[in-house]
């Protein structure tokens, strides 16, 4: 299987969400699963990238349009994306990042 370099977005906010209370922050939880994926594949590139819920990037049509889902749905944040998919809310799971990008050929 061939490795295609995966795009990890985080979606969070400098308040903590409120049912998320003694959990992290978004930003370190997004400082923390950088860390953790890179450990995991050290030799395997990907991009991770933070986004502020409540000012996300204006030239960036679809991370704006999922930051404002975030907001509306009432998702718990922080949100892990990769290459679309939600993978994890609130407490995102190491396990589950891991397992898709599996798929994505990370060994």
């Amino acid at each position: 299987m061939t490795l295609k370099q995966v795009e990890i977005c985080v979606y969070g906010a400098d308040v903590i969400c409120p049912s998320c209370v003694q959990l992290p922050s978004s930003k370190e939880t997004y400082e923390w699963l950088e860390a953790a994926i890179k450990r995991k594949y050290p030799d395997q590139p990907f991009s991770i990238t933070y986004i502020d819920i409540f000012n996300p990037p204006e030239d960036d049509e679809e991370k704006k349009a999922f930051a404002k889902k975030v907001i509306e749905e009432d998702l718990f944040y922080p949100v892990v994306v990769i290459e679309g998919a939600i993978v994890g809310e609130g407490n995102p799971k190491l396990k589950a990042i891991y397992a898709e990008m599996e798929k994505y050929g990370y060994r």
